[in-house]
């Protein structure tokens, strides 16, 4: 079982490490997101520097890429519950650190939240509008992706505390994203974190 299991991280890290956000850029931009804005290659550098629809691809790319991850960790598991555990581990951790670009990455938040929409749609969704709330009333995505984290693991020990892997899955997310946002924080903290804006 635990070979199983490797296999499935990997096959998830691989799918996680296709980077939608790189893709679109290298077709609408003709370059690199990662040499634009803030250098992250996600959703919200593509929506400040290419624009709206742009950005869109780049959600959907991304929820499809982790929506495989997980049928595919399902159909290799047969039914096992840790199945979406791993795959949404594994794709986060493939779209932060892609193997196929160079390992620098996005921040994993849209593939966190389809994964934890998998993995308990009524925490997962709660937890996906509070976080969208956060993000429309301040501006700051950052402030709302951490928040939003930080959240699920709240709803973990309150609602599935008998779950243990559950927990360990909500904690690993949740330490990714902070970990990812480490920068935000610091520029949250001192009052120069760049505001959402839908100009483009």
């Amino acid at each position: 079982m635990l070979l199983k299991n490797l296999f499935v991280l990997l096959i998830s890290y691989l799918l996680g490490s296709i980077s939608t956000s790189i893709i679109i850029s290298k077709i609408m931009l003709g370059d690199d997101i990662r040499n634009h804005g803030s250098g992250n290659a996600g959703a919200t550098n593509t929506l400040r520097t290419i624009g709206k629809k742009a950005a869109l691809f780049v959600v959907l790319g991304d929820v499809l890429k982790t929506v495989l991850a997980i049928l595919a960790a399902k159909l290799l598991l047969k039914g096992d519950p840790t199945a979406v555990y791993i795959a949404g581990i594994g794709a986060v951790l493939g779209h932060n650190f892609p193997l196929y670009f160079k390992f620098k990455g996005g921040k994993g938040i849209v593939v966190s939240a389809t994964s934890m929409i998998f993995a308990d749609p009524a925490i997962g969704m709660t937890v996906a509008v509070v976080a969208i709330l956060i993000m429309a009333v301040s501006r700051y995505v950052s402030l709302g992706s951490i928040l939003g984290a930080v959240f699920f693991v709240v709803l973990s020990f309150l609602l599935r505390a008998e779950n243990p892997d559950f927990i360990v899955f909500a904690c690993m997310l949740a330490l990714l994203a902070i970990y990812m946002h480490k920068s935000n924080i610091q520029r949250l903290l001192s009052g120069t974190e760049s505001k959402l804006s839908f100009k483009k």
